[in-house]
């Protein structure tokens, strides 16, 4: 018996096992700010406008680079280069060469479980389009 797809390396998943093996977290659909001194990278609760909430997921996905430019597609080249993804992101773990949690729905077997482990953002959100014209996305920090 063969290894489930997601403890293969990266480079050998196929698209759809690539696309599998996002977790719907959201965590990067969060906007993230950039210390221009420290260049520390601080976390906000302020989402992107296109996050659906509820399912966690991006109501634009195939158009997502052509309406939001600074938004990233996670690569087999690149996931190495972007420390700022969450510690809990499966892209980042696996590349790391570190196994998925018990949480993830491809070992939970259940696409709410990373909505039950709290490792989600569905109830911290905050859409980008319902914030206070006048708000700072400084004052959402993590």
């Amino acid at each position: 018996m063969s290894n489930p797809f997601w403890e293969r390396p990266l480079e050998e998943l196929n698209r759809d096992e690539w696309e599998q093996l996002c977790d719907g977290c959201a965590r990067c659909c969060l906007i993230q700010l950039e210390d221009e001194e420290s260049q520390e990278i601080i976390t906000t609760s302020v989402a992107c406008q296109y996050l659906e909430r509820e399912s966690c997921s991006c109501s634009v996905y195939l158009e997502r680079r052509k309406l939001v430019p600074e938004c990233w597609q996670v690569t087999v080249e690149n996931i190495s280069q972007l420390h700022w993804m969450p510690m809990t992101c499966a892209y980042r773990l696996r590349a790391e060469g570190r196994p998925l949690p018990d949480w993830h729905p491809l070992i939970s077997g259940d696409p709410n479980s990373v909505h039950e482990a709290g490792i989600s953002v569905k109830h911290l959100a905050t859409l980008e389009s319902e914030l206070p014209q006048d708000a700072e996305l400084e004052d959402y920090s993590l």
